[in-house]
């Protein structure tokens, strides 16, 4: 028997769960899905999944070559593609996550760009302001906002992060303009719950953070941005989120001076060999289209 079958069959019933699915989508019977099966694990000497007439589940080994089959099925099929007239395309499912009012804004749009260009492509988008297990929930990339705490990721730089304070203008008639950090605390500040404080540049370099307290805390950043347009505190925002309104005189920024210095706005993915081609095409899109000069000014 084929040992490319064997292993065509096993990624199909892992990744469908079902000896029936996967015969479906090869066109055979289940029947000789599980010979496949069989004598893939014969050939092993491993038990790669425990089948039931219900279920089937993957074992520590079969999880472990899932892995590497699909990279291996992957590379073959670029391999064939790049010798084909069209060069290579992309194929498959990948599954992203993004911060809720970030992904909305300027990951979900980019991703139907992206779909719509790769017809052969299927995406699963998480917006969630969770931070996600990337390994353990199967998510193949994730975007990110500021610092990256966790070293086992890889990361790729997508566009830099600037935060402001911002209010309305008839806030700043009625309470004043702050001149410096230290008169925060004389200001009705709108904060995200329970965080650790707005930072702010010293003259000297450092960087601190200054507690705020104000009468609205949420941790819903589009709930704090409709609270500063309606003129009811100041709020840190990301540029990204308020660019537009500044422009429009609906916010103004205030400390400018003071900013604290920009981050990154990150995709992060596991530490694999080889990235999938969707991923990684995925990752090129946003990269080109957050490095235009007018993509900012276009969708803030």
């Amino acid at each position: 028997m084929d040992h490319l079958k064997q292993i065509e069959s096993f990624v199909n019933v892992a990744t469908r769960g079902s000896l029936s699915a996967a015969a479906r989508l090869e066109g055979v019977t289940p029947a000789v899905i599980g010979r496949r099966l069989d004598a893939l694990e014969q050939r092993l000497g491993v038990k790669l999944m425990v089948r039931t007439t219900r279920s089937i589940a993957l074992t520590f080994e079969g999880s472990a070559f899932l892995e590497d089959c699909q990279r291996i099925l992957h590379e073959l099929a670029n391999a064939e593609a790049s010798v084909t007239l069209g060069g290579v395309k992309a194929s498959g499912h990948v599954r992203i996550s993004a911060p809720a009012g970030f992904g909305r804004r300027h990951v979900a749009p980019l991703v139907r760009e992206f779909l719509e260009a790769n017809p052969e492509v299927s995406c699963t988008l998480d917006l969630t302001d969770r931070l996600v297990d990337l390994a353990n929930e199967g998510i193949d990339c994730a975007i990110r906002i500021g610092g990256l705490a966790d070293s086992s990721l890889v990361s790729v730089r997508l566009a830099e992060n600037r935060r402001v304070v911002v209010a309305s203008p008839d806030y700043l008639a009625r309470r004043g303009v702050p001149v410096t950090p230290d008169e925060l605390i004389r200001h009705t500040c709108l904060s995200l719950g329970q965080q650790r404080g707005w930072l702010f540049r010293t003259g000297d370099g450092d960087v601190v953070a200054v507690r705020v307290s104000g009468r609205l805390e949420c941790n819903d950043g589009a709930v704090l941005h409709d609270a500063a347009l309606a003129g009811e505190g100041l709020a840190w925002r990301s540029l990204w989120e308020v660019e537009a309104d500044l422009r429009a005189g609906r916010l103004v920024s205030v400390l400018d001076q003071y900013a604290a210095p920009v981050t990154g706005i990150y995709a992060v993915f596991p530490q694999r060999r080889q990235l999938a081609l969707r991923v990684r095409l995925l990752i090129d899109h946003f990269k080109n289209r957050y490095g235009r000069a007018d993509y900012w000014r276009e969708v803030g």
